[in-house]
């Protein structure tokens, strides 16, 4: 069967398939970046006009598009109504920019590790992924230039407020210095932000875009990790030079985002309602931060190290003697757990051992400790079996 040559770098997701062998009750999943569903918002549909049914606009609901502008200028964002696309959900963003600017060779420039299905999107269109090195503040800024200097890549994909998987905050400075960069250099920026609203720890995170004064922009963000994942609404903003592009590649690809979605969105955004809900949700995810904080300095502090996320969904943990944690999946799903491996996060999984992300917002705080002993149990194994 002749199929098209980018069918030949078509990968699985591995946390979708992680997550489905999760689905048994009795697996305690540290996996997936899934929202607690204790904290699922319930939601109203009897006011919804019956138009809403119909056939919509590729661009977005009017209403909505203009929320989700206020709510953006209010950051310092750079736009009105007229350059919001919602799609669906961010990662629809990640598939229209993937079309958008790679070619077979195309060379994008990404974080070290970085979000693995934006990983996925961009090498399935056959793109170079050039890394870049992350600190515990944000990407190493010697190490950015060195890379902008020696390539030419279409577009930097960067997370800088609780990246996934690290949990890593850029700090203003590396902001800065980022915006200053592709500026200087001419690149284009494509800043991805579903976490931003699940912030636990005092600090300033105005958005990267909001510096820029010369490149090209994409600005993206979700509701599916601050309402409902089911609604598949997320939205992009765009420099005016891209909107229009990105406008008919969405048109091409689905005509129009999940209007009924849309509608329940547009119920929330800006409003008191949510403003509460936000609340209770940081205070929810605070807590089981906390719980896990604790049950990881109890079962691994002798096998790994980590840094206490002040926002998202994860501890990123980075083992102290380094093995393959893709090794660990089968024992640790006999023992009834699931986590994530670090190695497929990274361009070159094989040359990156010895990470773990775990998701704190899923597993309930009083299964917590047992979960964790029993991965850190895992891991005592392997590395027994390695020394060995």
């Amino acid at each position: 069967m002749a199929f098209s040559e980018r069918i030949s770098r078509l990968k699985s997701s591995l946390i979708r398939e992680i997550l489905a062998a999760a689905q048994r009750p009795e697996v305690m999943s540290f996996a997936g970046g899934l929202p607690a569903e204790p904290m699922l918002p319930k939601v109203e549909w009897s006011a919804m006009p019956t138009s809403v049914g119909q056939y919509g606009m590729s661009e977005g609901e009017p209403a909505l598009r203009e929320a989700i502008a206020a709510e953006a200028k209010a950051l310092g964002v750079p736009c009105d109504a007229s350059q919001v696309l919602i799609v669906s959900g961010s990662q629809q963003t990640l598939d229209l920019a993937a079309k958008l600017f790679i070619d077979p060779g195309t060379e994008v420039l990404l974080e070290a590790p970085t979000y693995l299905a934006a990983l996925q999107a961009f090498q399935l269109f056959g793109a170079n992924c050039i890394a870049v090195p992350q600190e515990a503040d944000g990407p190493e800024i010697a190490a950015l230039r060195q890379r902008l200097e020696q390539h030419k890549p279409a577009f930097a994909y960067f997370i800088p407020t609780f990246q996934n998987p690290s949990a890593v905050r850029y700090s203003e400075a590396k902001r800065d210095a980022v915006a200053a960069l592709l500026d200087e250099f001419g690149v284009t920026l494509i800043e991805d932000e579903p976490y931003r609203e699940l912030v636990f720890d005092a600090g300033s995170a105005t958005p990267i875009v909001t510096r820029l004064k010369k490149a090209s922009w994409i600005y993206t963000g979700t509701v599916s990790k601050t309402l409902l994942p089911g609604l598949r609404v997320g939205y992009l903003i765009a420099s005016p030079d891209l909107f229009p592009y990105l406008l008919r590649l969405k048109q091409s690809a689905d005509l129009h985002t999940n209007r009924i979605g849309q509608w329940q969105a547009l119920q929330w955004l800006g409003s008191e309602r949510y403003r509460s809900h936000l609340a209770e949700l940081r205070d929810f995810y605070r807590q089981r931060r906390d719980a896990m904080q604790a049950a990881l300095q109890e079962h691994f502090a002798d096998l790994a190290t980590w840094e206490v996320p002040q926002g998202g969904l994860f501890f990123w943990l980075t083992l102290k003697r380094p093995l393959d944690t893709r090794t660990l999946l089968a024992p640790a799903l006999e023992q009834n757990v699931a986590f994530m491996p670090g190695e497929p996060f990274f361009i070159d999984p094989d040359l990156n051992p010895g990470h773990l992300r775990l998701n704190f917002s899923h597993v309930a705080p009083e299964r917590l400790s047992e979960g964790l002993s029993r991965l850190a149990s895992v891991v005592r194994v392997a590395l027994a079996a390695q020394a060995a």
